[in-house]
């Protein structure tokens, strides 16, 4: 098997002025109700209101309805608002890459993150890339987080996780705050939190000399979407994390802050809510941060542990790699392995897309 390899290190090769980025734009969207079914347009979109404090982030969580992402469902939601796209504007959406969003994240944060590993499959599929996490491994990373012994007093991975949902309920409304009743935003607390409602924003963007279809979840609207389609949109990502005690703590905040804002930079999200909470899970504070003054505020304030302008360097160099590596048809394997500092592509099927490429979607594409 004909293994291809990037370095990740020496990192100091990224350094410098950030290779030229495209603001994202969403070029569309979709979502998925409470029964986790899919629908075009932004159903689920849902506004941010600030919620009470302090705020118990345990409540309800014996009746969580807590969707069950074990199936593999590949690309198709992205691929589906894709094909509207098409069929609606006439005009075929090109790319380089199109992905999902944590796709990405996994990507752009791998220069300071040397103790995750990724598995994503990819196809080349009529000149543009299509890659997705590889679900096998997705789950397996699953099963292992959640055996993990958790420290004595501190909470199990699955309440923690709870944590991050329970903290988006208390702050998102259905609807502009203006025209929701009172009573709606102070019964946030006793809402059932059910994560399997989603609103997925599906962007174009480019990274170097890459251009990139990005789908992922974004949490909330500050306001409204503007008139003009060409405007930026005011979203909100909204993250929980344990309050800072001490040195310890400000290192293992600033490693999260990686993730927010790498997550948040590749949509265009410019807001971050961090909702800062105790062990025993009661948020007393909330932090509002500006996602493109994160890396900068990292640099000169933090403790200096990532660079935003080495990550997008990377990136930049790495997709030009990967475009020149899978050229081919066939279904491809794209594997960064825990405390490794290399990026391995190899083929894994010689032909065919491996499911990445949906029925509906082909059919579609040998139309146009």
């Amino acid at each position: 098997m004909d293994r291809k390899v990037f370095d990740i290190q020496p990192i100091g090769r990224f350094y410098g002025a950030s290779a030229a980025i495209r603001r994202p734009k969403e070029i569309s969207c979709f979502s998925y109700d409470d029964n986790h079914e899919f629908h075009l347009g932004e159903s689920s979109l849902k506004y941010y209101y600030t919620p009470h404090l302090p705020a118990d982030l345990n409540r309800g969580f014996e009746s969580f309805q807590k969707l069950d992402d074990s199936a593999d469902e590949h690309l198709d939601a992205l691929l589906d608002t894709i094909m509207a796209l098409e069929q609606d504007t006439e005009n075929k959406c090109e790319a380089d890459i199109i992905t999902w969003r944590g796709m990405m994240t996994k990507i752009l944060t791998a220069p300071f993150d040397n103790m995750n590993g990724f598995e994503m499959n990819a196809t080349l599929y009529q000149g543009t890339i299509f890659i997705e996490e590889n679900n096998s491994y997705k789950n397996e990373q699953k099963r292992i987080q959640k055996n993990q012994r958790m420290p004595p007093g501190m909470a199990s991975q699955e309440l923690m996780a709870y944590w991050g949902y329970k903290f988006e309920t208390i702050s998102l409304l259905n609807q502009p705050w203006d025209p929701t009743p009172r009573q709606e935003i102070e019964g946030r607390e006793e809402l059932v939190v059910n994560n399997k409602a989603q609103y997925c924003s599906v962007v174009r963007t480019a990274i170097g000399r890459t251009k990139l279809v990005i789908g992922g979840e974004v949490d909330a609207i500050w306001d409204r979407k503007p008139d003009r389609k060409e405007d930026p949109i005011n979203w909100v990502e909204l993250k929980t994390s344990a309050e800072i005690r001490n040195d310890r703590d400000m290192v293992k905040y600033e490693r999260k802050l990686l993730k927010f804002w790498a997550q948040s930079f590749l949509l265009g999200v410019p807001r971050i809510i961090v909702g800062f909470r105790d062990q025993q899970g009661i948020v007393h504070r909330l932090e509002e941060l500006d996602t493109a003054s994160i890396p900068g505020k990292v640099k000169k304030v933090g403790r200096a542990t990532w660079d935003g302008n080495i990550c997008i360097n990377f990136t930049a160099e790495f997709l030009q790699w990967l475009k020149s590596t899978i050229q081919e048809e066939g279904t491809w394997r794209i594997v960064k392995r825990e405390r490794s500092s290399v990026i391995e592509v190899f083929k894994v099927e010689d032909s065919g897309t491996g499911d990445i490429i949906s029925p509906a979607f082909s059919a579609w594409r040998t139309t146009i």
